[in-house]
């Protein structure tokens, strides 16, 4: 069935309209009967087609089914999308009119019901009369199957989602994550004592919609806020609904709602609410993370910057523990130090840290160990593995000579009116030979990509400079302060074994490209050459 399909579509794209064999009764005919030459992804009339009424459609023993209505959003190439946040609005405004639910649940289109009381465990929060007044969403952790044994790529992000929202939900509640989040409707429309007034009386939480979604006025007053033109010249996106401004549209929502008052809670059962997938390649890892990080640099540079108005309109505490977010791309500086400076110091034979018996030596160690200690214990308590919090560390690293790195520099570009890529979603898609490799925990890296120039480059000068270490201290050569860059440089290494088999000793499809070596060498060669002038 999937393959006639997929035959089908590809036909539809080729030939740019619906044939009519395809057509086989007045639903489906209903559904397309807007589709016209020109009819393509970016630009098309507004769809709306209802699949299951609960006023009618019955289940095998007679109860009522849900309303299941399918809409697509009118794109135009002249119109803002505002992609997610603008595809989230539209929903609001579309169910608004055809049913005005007082919760809403945001989920990711990868991302399925794993336990049918969930809702019941949200209503217990949302009738409770001491938050309610004041409580926006409840967040369930983003939580994943198809992870491979030992989470080659950390995509759970268990601190990200279910470490750190602890912490938030001591203060004034967890941040939206974007998917797994029941919404109270009227949070979107203000803060807890200020309602702000949509353009039209039908999209106000408190409306009472008392005509059938199939009626013709409800359709076409529908059509019409699903319109791209329809946001001209109003508040939403900027002071209801979804937020517009960055790419981690989730993030941003959560955010400026609690900065308007409103209060969150994490709700993170034994059995998980629900479940996704997570990319299997670390090009599609990188690459959401870059998006990430381009995201967070929109808002922390933007007027809504989380340190000053964000103290400014929920406190300190809770300004920090955005800015904690806000400026993770930031950490590609540290981390390219970290990966390199030391090593070619070493590689110089210069020395940059304390020498043993100096105080300054034992305080390094301390905040080594004691960071390093924390993180474990934080990772290993909330049900993490030992095999696990390493590769989580190991990909920090990577994401701070890569993502980060990549991203920073794209919002910087962008600031002075250079184009870059833009909004890109992550693939999930499973490829057998990918989905081998990535279930023998085997890095995929396959592709071309820029982002793995700088890890590639790490890679070869702390082999490098580990390689002349050894080299010095089998000769004698052992100046103090060089034993720490030798620990480090070590742990590097250590780090990086998955890239130097991707390099040398793997033949699969799934290797580092040579394009990606070649260049990699050269401008590690540079980069040592420039350091033996400096040092």
């Amino acid at each position: 069935m999937y393959e006639e399909m997929k035959v089908k579509v590809e036909l539809v794209v080729d030939k740019g309209e619906i044939i009519d064999d395809y057509i086989t009764d007045d639903q489906r005919r209903q559904a397309f009967n807007q589709w016209s030459k020109g009819f393509i992804q970016m630009d098309h009339p507004t769809v709306i087609q209802i699949i299951l009424d609960t006023s009618k459609d019955k289940d095998i023993s007679g109860h009522s089914l849900p309303n299941l209505i399918y809409v697509s959003r009118q794109k135009s190439k002249t119109s803002p999308h505002h992609f997610k946040a603008g595809a989230l609005n539209v929903l609001l405004r579309v169910s608004a009119v055809m049913t005005n639910s007082s919760v809403i649940l945001t989920q990711d289109c990868d991302m399925y019901s794993n336990d049918p009381g969930t809702p019941l465990r949200v209503l217990c929060y949302l009738s409770d009369p001491e938050i309610k007044s004041s409580l926006a969403f409840i967040q369930f952790p983003q939580r994943f199957h198809g992870l491979n044994e030992y989470d080659t790529y950390a995509s759970e992000y268990k601190r990200l989602f279910q470490i750190n929202p602890l912490g938030f939900d001591g203060l004034k509640g967890p941040n939206y994550v974007g998917s797994g989040c029941f919404f109270l409707r009227r949070a979107l429309f203000g803060g807890p004592s200020t309602l702000v007034q949509p353009e039209i009386s039908e999209l106000n939480p408190d409306h009472a919609v008392n005509r059938p979604i199939e009626s013709q006025n409800i359709l076409t007053l529908a059509h019409h806020v699903a319109g791209c033109n329809y946001e001209n010249q109003t508040q939403w996106g900027s002071k209801i609904g979804f937020r517009y401004g960055s790419l981690v549209e989730d993030y941003y929502t959560g955010y400026r709602l609690q900065c308007e008052g409103w209060k969150s809670l994490f709700c993170d059962p034994e059995r998980a609410a629900f479940l996704g997938d997570v990319p299997i390649t670390l090009v599609d890892v990188l690459g959401q993370c870059k998006r990430w990080g381009i995201g967070l640099f929109e808002v922390t540079f933007s007027k809504y910057n989380t340190l000053i108005f964000g103290s400014q309109s929920m406190g300190v505490w809770m300004s920090l523990a955005y800015s904690h977010y806000a400026f993770w791309p930031f950490w590609c500086i540290p981390v390219s130090f970290y990966c390199f400076l030391p090593q070619l110091a070493l590689a110089n034979r210069v020395s940059i840290f304390p020498k043993v018996l100096e105080p300054w030596f034992f305080l390094y160690v301390f905040l080594v160990l004691g960071a390093y200690g924390q993180d474990f214990l934080d990772f290993v308590l909330a049900g993490g593995t030992v095999r696990r919090w390493w590769n989580a560390q190991r990909l920090w690293m990577m994401r701070g000579l890569t993502c980060f790195l990549f991203g920073s520099v794209d919002y910087m570009l962008k600031s002075v009116g250079i184009a870059t890529h833009g909004f890109s979603l992550t693939s999930k898609v499973l490829d057998n030979a990918q989905s081998k490799r990535y279930g023998q925990g085997i890095f995929e890296f396959g592709v071309p990509s820029p982002l793995f120039v700088p890890l590639t480059m790490a890679a070869i000068i702390n082999l490098f400079s580990f390689v002349l270490g050894m080299a010095g201290f089998v000769r004698g050569n052992t100046e103090e302060g060089l034993g720490l860059q030798m620990i480090l440089t070590g742990f590097i290494v250590l780090n990086c074994l998955p890239i130097y088999g991707a390099i040398a000793l793997r033949n699969d499809a799934g290797k580092m490209p040579t394009k990606i070596t070649v260049v990699s060498t050269f401008m590690s060669v540079l980069l040592y050459y420039i350091s033996s002038l400096v040092f």
